[in-house]
This record gives structure tokens, sequence and C-alpha cells, in this order.
């Protein structure tokens, strides 16, 4: 029988050990979008958003870097009008620590999903073509979202009345265990 916590790199039940058993997660997909940020605000919702409680944009938590309804996170950004690049990962386990010097803001937040996918949300346009999936099937996730270039967004919004790229995301799912 093999030894795995001796192993210096063996998967147990689709996990990676490195040497002397340490669990390492492994990122699972990474998929970037834009999001079209209108009066601070974009969202994530269900794709299938028909059973939603409260959809997007209702009861958008203002002054809240991320909130959560059923189904949904809302996100606000640090431009009034603006498009955002958004980078999302999904991970089997909880992902690394990001250096919290590299990012402006940060917040980990619960997400229930019944189908695995999401759209992107706008305030100004609704829902955009982009869906980003999670898994096959529903679940349960924790989030991390990262946020950097919030000053620079709000000045160029300012300014120029929209951007591109300037404000950036990182969303990193993982699911969560019963």
């Amino acid at each position: 029988m093999p030894n795995f916590l001796q192993a210096s790199s063996d998967t147990l039940a689709g996990h990676v050990l490195r040497g002397g058993g340490v669990f390492v997660a492994q990122l699972v997909r990474r998929q970037r979008v834009s999001a079209y940020v209108g009066y601070h605000a974009f969202g994530l919702q269900e794709s299938d958003d028909a059973d939603l409680p409260v959809p997007f944009p209702d009861d958008f938590h203002r002054g809240v870097f991320v909130g959560t309804h059923p189904g949904r996170l809302d996100i606000t950004s640090g431009g009034h009008t603006h498009t955002a690049t958004v980078d999302v990962e999904v991970w089997d386990a909880v992902p690394p620590p990001q250096d919290p010097a590299d990012w402006d803001e940060e917040a980990e937040v619960g997400l229930d999903s019944a189908s695995g996918q999401l759209a992107v949300w706008s305030m100004h346009t609704g829902r955009m073509d982009e869906v980003i999936t999670l898994a096959e099937s529903g679940g349960s996730w924790r989030v991390r979202v990262s946020c950097a270039g919030r000053a620079e967004a709000a000045a160029v919004s300012e300014r120029e009345g929209t951007g591109s790229g300037v404000e950036r995301y990182l969303l990193q799912f993982w699911p969560t265990r019963a």
C-alpha cells in the first residue's frame, strides 16, 4: 500500500499532497470576463435567475464592498461608469492567500448556486453575455473577492466619464464541505 503522507507528489482522492503530506489546493479553471460597471456596481447571479427571491439589482448593498443575496453577489466599484476586468478562478479547496499589499479591498463571503452557472450583471445594461462556470451542478461555495485600481477607476470616471481595465478583480471560488 502506498504511503501518501511520505510521497513527494501524489494524488489522494483528487487532491494533491506535496512532500511531508501537505495538502495543496488545485486550480480547476480560470476565466476572464469584462464587467460593465454602472452606478458603482455590478453583480454575479444564477444564470437561470427565474427562481431568485431578490434578482439583481433589487436591494443592492450600497456602501459595502461585497454583499450577498441568495444566488447572488453584489460588488461595489470604486468608479462610477467603466469596464472592469474580472478574473475568475475555481479551486478544489481553499486557495492560497493573496498578498494583501496587492489589493485595495478584499472580502470573503458564501454563495449557494443552484446550477453552478453565474451570469455577470450591470446596473446599466442588465445581463451580460458571458457565463461563469463554477461546476456542472449546484453547490455551496466560498468566494474571495479582491480588487485593485479602485482610486484610479474613480479618477478615470471623474475625468473621462468611462474607462476600461483600470479596475481589476480576482474572484476565487471553492466548494464548501459539509
